[in-house]
């Protein structure tokens, strides 16, 4: 019955505060602390209630996107003529009855069963028997290991060390072999009580977006106390392969492995992209597509607290809030460009990129015509003059920001690199599935914060002025893009570091 709430979120969304039409007089009038501050206010209210994916609050936030879209005349870039780009949900868990993992070596056999000797981690699961020879991986997981085409529709075994602290990047990594493989196994040598509290975890319902299934591995840990006997006979030893010093992949002497998942699925759900497009002043260059993103979504409710709603001010109401000026100022007469602007609205970023994976898979215009990505992130917090900028070294995207920042020293913004390489920021918002997939992208956000996933990430804490000041920015930044005859280029080792390897 998602209609009618839908409807009636459309009905909530017109009555919020919106921006009076052209406020402020010309384009750049029109991006103004106090609106950006406005939208802000009307995005992390607590009526939205976190707007959790998915949740009837992220449907009212998608309504007020809709609305504002229509209002300042986007055009919907849905073929079907919708601005909403909707994907399912589902939520479930693993049917340990009808589910089974065999390892055999000759006529050594072991059955693990699952919920009692394997856990699922993660990755699709499609019900079908997945069945193949084993391939090892031995020594630390490199990125050079987890990239390799050798693992391209194998099933792979690595042995990980849980009496020690994993590497930090180590879920990255079999997440990027999981993408590559047709399941993952990963020997446990936790002791029991460690491995039975995990399992308790791994039986909680889980939601995933049904795309997913769409051919991503399943990764599953098998403790190996089930499995001493057919790794002996397939001349496996787990404790060389985690001592190993040299990664190394190598194929097994007859270890054959048979994975059965089953769902059994208690919910269905969907979620919304909100997609709008502004049709470019150029009869050529209007056929490519200059995309703008932040997401809409949040975390929802933390039960049991007195303040238990996270209204996501910051994160990432300010990032969408500051789409919506950009949209305004680039709909008022004479600021379009020659190329088109798309400005897409995803969900589910907080789950996992969702709502942005789902639209590169499914874009609502021809991927390669998306000349570039520019994503907005936890934009109205910290250095008041200053924003960091991922993906400065990937490519020429770097030289034109630079140029605009040094036309625009009024806006007292300046670009800089990533501050905390060891949080894999390149990794966590939307813009890395456009770079996955070959599109230049710089992602711009002014970090995270004590009030980070907190109640406390109020619409009071934003620094508006400062938020305001990267809009602009943002606004001469892609009217440079959208205006130059050439593309933005990758350099080569970025695009053979990001692209390639997927």
């Amino acid at each position: 019955m998602a209609l009618p709430l839908f409807l009636s979120s459309i009905i909530l969304a017109a009555s919020l505060q919106a921006p009076a039409p052209g406020a402020g007089g010309g384009e750049l009038g029109g991006i103004t602390a106090a609106d950006l501050q406005r939208r802000v206010d009307n995005l992390a209210h607590d009526s939205m209630m976190g707007r959790d994916t998915p949740s009837p609050g992220l449907e009212r936030a998608a309504a007020y996107v809709v609305a504002e879209f229509r209002r300042l005349g986007l055009r919907p870039a849905d073929a079907a003529g919708g601005y909403v780009q909707r994907f399912g949900l589902s939520r479930w868990t693993v049917d340990s009855a009808a589910s089974r993992v065999e390892l055999s070596a000759g006529s050594t056999r072991a059955i693990a069963r699952v919920g009692l000797d394997v856990r699922f981690v993660g990755g699709g699961i499609a019900g079908e028997a997945i069945t193949g020879d084993a391939l090892l991986l031995a020594g630390p997981i490199t990125a050079e290991m987890a990239g390799s085409r050798r693992l391209e529709g194998r099933i792979v075994l690595l042995a990980l060390d849980y009496t020690r602290p994993l590497p930090s990047d180590l879920g990255d990594r079999v997440d990027e072999i999981a993408a590559r493989a047709r399941a993952v196994v990963l020997l446990s040598n936790r002791d029991s009580v460690a491995f039975a509290r995990r399992l308790e975890t791994a039986a909680e319902p889980k939601l995933t977006p049904d795309f997913l299934d769409e051919g991503s591995a399943p990764v599953i840990e098998v403790h190996q106390r089930v499995l001493g006997d057919v790794l002996e006979a397939a001349d496996i030893n787990p404790e060389r392969l985690r001592s190993g010093e040299r990664a190394e992949i190598t194929a097994t002497s007859g270890l054959r492995v048979s994975i059965r998942l089953a769902p059994r699925y208690l919910e269905r759900a969907q979620a919304p992209n909100v997609v709008g497009v502004l049709q470019g002043s150029d009869p050529v260059l209007r056929r490519e597509y200059l995309a703008f993103s932040a997401h809409s979504d949040h975390i929802g409710i933390t039960p049991g607290r007195i303040d238990s709603i996270n209204n996501g001010a910051d994160d990432n109401a300010s990032g969408l809030a500051g789409l919506l000026e950009l949209a305004e100022a680039f709909s008022e007469p004479g600021a379009r460009p020659r190329r088109s602007l798309l400005f897409l609205v995803p969900s589910g970023e907080e789950k996992g990129l969702w709502g942005s994976a789902y639209f590169t898979e499914h874009p609502t215009v021809p991927l390669e015509d998306i000349v570039a990505n520019l994503n907005m992130d936890l934009i109205g917090r910290n250095w008041p003059d200053s924003v960091i900028a991922v993906g400065l070294e990937q490519s020429t995207l770097a030289s034109t920001l630079q140029q605009v920042v040094a036309d625009h020293p009024e806006l007292r913004m300046a670009p800089i690199r990533d501050r905390w390489p060891e949080e894999r920021i390149f990794y966590r918002s939307d813009h890395y599935n456009f770079a996955r997939k070959g599109v230049p992208i710089l992602f711009f956000t002014s970090g995270t914060h004590p009030d980070y996933h907190q109640p406390t990430d109020a619409p009071d804490r934003i620094d508006a002025e400062k938020a305001t000041r990267l809009v602009r920015l943002l606004f001469y930044l892609g009217t440079e893009v959208a205006n130059d005859p050439e593309r933005p280029r990758w350099f080569p080792e970025s695009y053979r570091q990001i692209v390639e390897r997927h």
